[in-house]
């Protein structure tokens, strides 16, 4: 594959994924919801992943070389000046991408923000800067986030089963 391409796929793939997901967090999301809750949730999901990221990272590196130095040649893309796992360029993409897909309605771009996260990952592989795993880590550890967009919908049944309970005790008054 053309050394151009690869960098296209794994460092410009990345400015597709923070434009439409800003637009999309910005101007696509349900009228009814509190914009301050949106974005304090989407801020704690991307911390959160990105403590665990250097948490784990700190911890656990399956290599002190990235592939390009292991086979003497030059990177093929970007790199932060670290043993490369998990890919910070995934991670990031990921966590937007979750964010869209939790937030908004446009669940279908959600899953294109997914895809073309995957196409980055893909990327920065053939760039030799990452190893699968590298990538893979990156993917998983982006998911430490989701317990913060899953606390909407758990206030969203609650909200619900209270109206219930509240319809059902108002129809139970009138008989």
């Amino acid at each position: 594959m053309s050394d151009i391409l690869v960098k296209i796929i794994a460092d410009g793939a990345v400015l597709p994924v923070v434009v439409i997901g800003t637009w999309a967090l910005l101007f696509r999301l349900p009228i009814n919801s509190n914009r301050l809750q949106v974005y304090s949730r989407v801020l704690m999901a991307g911390l959160t992943a990105y403590l665990f990221a250097k948490l784990i990272g700190s911890i656990y590196q399956p290599q002190s070389m990235r592939p390009f130095e292991t086979l003497g040649t030059s990177a093929g893309a970007s790199y932060l000046n670290n043993p490369g796992f998990p890919s910070d360029h995934v991670l990031f993409c990921m966590t937007i991408a979750f964010a869209v897909l939790f937030e908004t309605r446009l669940k279908w771009l959600g899953y294109t923000l997914i895809g073309l996260t995957l196409l980055v990952g893909l990327g920065r592989i053939l760039a030799l800067v990452h190893t699968p795993l590298d990538v893979i880590g990156g993917l998983v550890i982006a998911s430490a986030g989701i317990p913060w967009y899953l606390q909407k919908e758990a206030a969203k049944a609650r909200k619900k089963k209270i109206g219930t309970e509240a319809r059902q005790n108002g129809n139970h008054a009138v008989k």
